[in-house]
């Protein structure tokens, strides 16, 4: 259990390996008279059921009971104004620029000052579902955030009986739990867009002038991922499933993407009963570095609502929803309009339950990664059959922005861009990624692959296509052919969408793609910050260019 108080009186408190300023900021007002400690999901659907910008629809929420809720708890809506979606210019990390820093200290302790003139909600819960893997958040958000406060606690896992005894025998890492505040009514001229100030050493954040509940979630899960990281895991932003295949044995599949690459879609996939399928998560998990088995760090999903029509099953499981409209049906209730109509990026926690397969943790040592990506010279499906090269086309990742950014005025947002592992959350340098990624590919016998799930050239992929490649991946009977002569890429062959190895101007494409990868690498590298990554990325990527 990563918590403080097992290391009190040690010298790790001495050496200040669980507090820092902001760290003892942050967690010193949350002892404030003005917090209202709420412990449970009852209490917390209460509040946000009453609160002041709720919209109660009239659609019940499936097993609420086991939920932990009241028998009769309803969806439960709120809508933001222009901002739906994260917001990676807000994000500053300690430690990055010292002058920023001493800066911030005075606008932080500021913040939380005038924080403490109003009514505010302190919470808790664990990120991490199984012994190996548990660690304890605490949350502060002030009055008029109930429903970000309700959605957290469905988002990660609610402290009750029987997980406050898992965690107890949880096993224990020498870190301090994760501690959140929240200000959404925080402004400043120097930081428009708001601000997310990170401690990672210290397992603490501060977001202010922001009310988009995805910065809670992905806030708290930066936290998470770090502190796995620094204790034997690989840090996951994807998907893991595992296929049980006629013969009874299995195959454990990690797929990472963007929000709308479709990785949940590729997640949650039953593949018309050909296999059975369990699912670890479709957003968050982590790898061991040791035994290869996996973990789930959330019971919940948040996912997107434009794919899901409002009759279709799966709002069932919806427990929550922000900044999606709501009307009336013919009989005078509250119901949900989907598919995006309000604005871009409608989400929802929707429930674990949605998942008839779900499990927490996968002992089986997982056996293929894909990193999907959008970008037009790239067949349905590759093999990367080198660890370096393996690795290095997850650190540079390709792909289109999604509409679960807010982004700077002026950005293409057909604009190929590259996301390092399509995680933007990480805060600790790229080339510990890349190791790890390199690790499993070299020392655990892990298959890498690619998947486009955009356009081939001008011809768009159907989602069908994409879960054929993987099926026949799966099985073992896809046919492969060179892709060129590039030694180390294979393609899947795949009717429709074969590459033409011969024309010129495919190569040159390809040629262009690859080079974009090694200017970002050089770029990154030019700069001596977080996302340096060794010369033998480079020069694999170089490679491919010399073979084409």
């Amino acid at each position: 259990m990563a918590t403080k108080e097992r290391f009190l009186k040690s010298e790790i408190r001495k050496n200040n390996l669980i507090f820092s300023s902001l760290r003892s900021v942050i967690e010193t007002s949350m002892y404030s008279n003005n917090n209202r400690l709420v412990t449970n999901l009852s209490e917390a659907y209460t509040l946000a059921h009453d609160g002041f910008h709720t919209i109660v629809t009239d659609l019940n929420v499936k097993y609420p009971e086991k939920l932990g809720l009241p028998e009769s708890a309803k969806v439960l809506v709120e809508n933001g104004g222009s901002v739906v979606g994260r917001t990676a210019a807000a994000r500053r990390i300690v430690g990055r620029d010292p002058e920023e820093d001493k800066k911030l200290a005075l606008i932080v302790r500021e913040a939380i000052y005038n924080g403490s003139k109003v009514a505010r909600y302190k919470t808790e819960a664990y990120v991490g579902l199984e012994e190996d893997f548990m660690v304890k958040a605490h949350l502060s958000v002030p009055v008029g955030q109930e429903n970000n406060l309700y959605s957290w606690l469905l988002n990660f896992q609610v402290v009750n009986d029987e997980y406050q005894e898992m965690y107890q025998r949880s096993k224990g890492y020498p870190e301090g739990d994760i501690y959140i505040y929240q200000d959404p009514d925080w402004s400043h001229p120097d930081y428009p867009m708001g601000l997310a100030y990170f401690d990672p050493d210290h397992n603490c954040a501060i977001i202010l002038g922001m009310n988009y509940f995805g910065e809670l979630k992905k806030g708290t899960l930066t936290l998470a991922w770090n502190i796995a990281h620094k204790n034997g895991y690989t840090s996951c932003h994807g998907g893991q499933k595992k296929f049980t295949l006629a013969d009874n044995s299995s195959y454990v599949a990690a797929f990472f993407g963007l929000s709308g690459s479709g990785k949940s879609t590729l997640t949650h996939a039953k593949h018309q009963d050909k296999f059975a399928i369990e699912v670890l998560h479709d957003d968050a998990f982590i790898i061991s570095l040791t035994d290869g088995s996996s973990i789930a760090l959330e019971p919940s999903y948040f996912d997107k609502t434009q794919d899901y029509p409002s009759d279709d099953p799966e709002v069932d499981y919806f427990v929550t929803v922000q900044n999606v409209a709501v009307t009336q049906d013919e009989n005078g209730n509250k119901v949900l309009l989907t598919e995006d109509l309000r604005n871009g990026n409608g989400r929802t926690i929707k429930s674990r339950y949605s998942t008839p397969n779900r499990v927490d943790k996968f002992e089986e040592p997982i056996n293929a990664i894909f990193w999907i990506m959008k970008d037009e010279c790239l067949p349905p499906l590759l093999k990367i059959n080198d660890p370096i090269l393996a690795a290095t086309f997850g650190a540079t990742l390709a792909t289109k922005r999604s509409s679960a950014e807010q982004l700077k005025k002026g950005v293409d947002m057909n604009k190929l861009v590259i996301e390092p592992y399509a995680n933007p959350f990480r805060v600790y340098p790229l080339i510990e990624d890349y190791s790890n990624f390199k690790y499993l590919f070299s020392r655990k016998d892990i298959d890498c692959y690619i998947l486009n799930t955009g356009f081939f050239l001008d011809k768009k992929i159907p989602k069908e296509v994409t879960l054929g490649a993987v099926e026949k991946i799966v099985e073992g009977k896809g046919t492969f052919k060179p892709f060129g002569s590039i030694k180390d890429i294979e393609y899947l062959e795949v009717e429709g969408f074969d590459p033409d190895l011969n024309d010129s101007s495919y190569k040159s494409l390809v040629d262009e793609r690859i080079k974009m990868r090694v200017e970002y690498i050089q770029e990154q590298n030019a700069h001596q910050e977080m996302n340096v990554l060794p010369n033998e990325t480079s020069k694999a990527l170089l490679s491919i260019i010399q073979e084409n």
